[in-house]
C-alpha cells in the first residue's frame, strides 16, 4: 500500500500518468488514511480512463441497483433493500448522514429488534463501502457506526435422537441438505450452491464450490460414509447436488419448517446444524485449528489468516466424527433396549397379578402327592 509516514501525519503515494504523486492525507488515524489514499487511487484512475463520477448526483437507488447487478443479486440483501430504499433510495450518496440512519434505527425499532435493524444497517454500510470502491463516494459516513446491542442467544445442538426424528420426515432434498449440514458443517447457501463438477469419488473429497467468505471457497471436506452414498451418484456430472424436481433450490424455509414440526423436537434453525458439525467435531477432540478449516470459519475477522491444516489431519477429523456418531447411536440404542426390557417386565408382572385379585399362593395338604 502507498502510504507512510511522515512524523505522525500519513502520506500517500499514488501516480497520475506515469508520474509519481506525494500527498499528505492530513491525519495521524492509519484506517482513515487509508480510506483516503483509496479515494486518491480511485480518482486518478478514473480520470486516466477519462470517467466522471459524479457522487453529488448519484442516488443510493442508483447504486443500490449496479451494486445488485454486479454482485449476484443476493435475495438476502434484496430483502433488506426492501425497507432500507424507501428511506434511502432517493438520497444522494453524499447526502446519507449518520443522523439519517439514528432516525431510521429509531423508526425500525418500534416494529422490529435490535438484531434485524443491525442487519439493515449492515447491508446500507456494505453498499456504501461497496460504492466507495467503485469510486462513487470518496469515504463511507458509516465507517465506524456501532451496531445496537444484541442479547446473546444459546446456540442449539441437534442430539443423535433429534435428527434421526428430523431424517424420517424429511423430504428426499432436505434429507440431502440436512445429512451435509451435520456431516461436513457447510452452511445452507454453500450446501444449495454446491456443483457435481467439485465432487471427487476416488480421493472421497468434496472442493466447496461457493461460499460467502474468502476461505471458505474452494476447501477441501473428506467424506463420512452417510455423504458418500449421496455424492458417489452424483460424481463425474454437471449441475447442482441438491435438487428438487430437476431444478436447483434457493431457499429451504418451507420444506424445513415443516419438517421440525412433523418430527415433534424443539425448534431449531437450518445454520444450526452447522453448530452441531463444531460441537460434535469439539466432543470428538478435534482441535480448534482443524474445525476452523474445514469449516471455512474466520471468526469474524475478514483479514484473518487460515491455518494451512493437511488433508491427512482433516481425514482424520472426520473418522473421530463417524467413531462419535457410531459410539452415539450404540448408547442410543441400548438406552431404547433397557427401557424395553423394563417396559416387559412390568407387562409381565401385572398379567401375572391382575390388580384386585389375591396374590397369596395356596397351601398345599399334608399328605396330598
Amino acid at each position: 500500500m502507498g502510504l507512510y509516514k511522515r512524523g505522525a501525519v500519513w502520506w500517500s503515494r499514488y501516480y497520475v500518468n506515469g508520474e509519481r504523486v506525494l500527498e499528505s492525507t492530513n491525519t495521524t488515524n492509519k484506517r482513515e488514511a487509508e480510506q483516503i489514499y483509496q479515494a486518491k487511487r480511485r480518482r486518478a484512475n478514473s480520470q486516466r480512463h477519462h470517467v466522471l463520477l459524479d457522487a453529488n448526483r448519484i442516488t443510493f437507488g442508483e447504486v443500490a441497483g449496479q451494486f445488485l447487478a454486479k454482485t449476484g443479486n443476493s435475495e438476502y440483501h434484496q430483502g433488506r433493500l426492501q425497507h432500507l430504499l424507501p428511506v434511502f433510495g432517493g438520497c444522494r450518496l453524499v447526502h446519507i448522514t449518520r443522523g439519517m440512519v439514528d432516525e431510521y434505527r429509531t423508526m425500525r425499532l418500534k416494529r422490529v429488534t435490535n438484531a434485524t435493524v443491525n442487519r439493515d444497517v449492515s447491508t446500507l454500510k456494505h453498499i456504501l463501502f461497496w460504492a466507495v470502491d467503485e469510486g462513487f463516494l470518496g469515504i463511507n459516513p458509516l465507517a465506524r457506526y456501532r451496531e445496537l446491542p444484541e442479547p446473546r442467544r444459546p446456540r442449539r445442538v441437534l442430539s443423535v435422537q433429534e435428527e434421526d426424528a428430523l431424517l424420517e420426515v424429511a423430504s428426499r432434498h432436505l434429507r440431502q441438505a440436512i445429512i451435509l449440514a451435520v456431516d461436513t458443517g457447510m452452511r445452507r447457501g454453500e450446501i444449495l450452491s454446491q456443483r457435481r463438477e467439485h465432487l471427487d469419488a476416488a480421493r472421497r473429497l468434496l472442493v466447496v464450490s461457493k461460499s460467502k467468505t474468502p476461505g471458505g471457497v474452494g476447501r477441501e471436506i473428506p467424506w463420512t460414509t452417510r455423504v458418500a452414498e449421496i455424492l458417489e451418484p452424483l460424481t463425474g456430472g454437471e449441475g447442482f447436488v441438491v435438487l428438487y424436481q430437476g431444478e436447483q433450490i434457493k431457499l429451504l424455509k418451507t420444506s424445513w419448517q415443516g419438517a421440525v414440526r412433523r418430527s415433534g423436537i424443539r425448534y431449531l434453525r437450518f445454520h444450526d446444524l452447522r453448530h452441531t458439525f463444531n460441537t460434535r467435531l469439539m466432543e470428538a477432540n478435534v482441535s480448534q485449528d482443524v474445525r476452523k478449516t474445514l469449516m471455512g470459519h474466520s471468526d469474524g475477522d475478514i483479514n484473518a489468516v487460515y491455518t494451512h491444516v493437511e488433508l491427512p489431519t482433516k481425514r482424520g477429523a472426520i473418522a473421530k466424527l463417524e467413531r462419535w456418531q457410531a459410539d452415539q447411536c450404540e448408547a442410543l440404542k441400548q438406552q431404547t433396549q433397557t427401557a424395553d426390557k423394563k417396559e416387559d417386565s412390568h407387562g409381565s408382572i401385572s398379567a401375572a397379578h391382575p390388580e384386585g385379585e389375591s396374590r397369596s399362593v395356596p397351601r398345599t395338604p399334608k399328605g396330598a402327592d
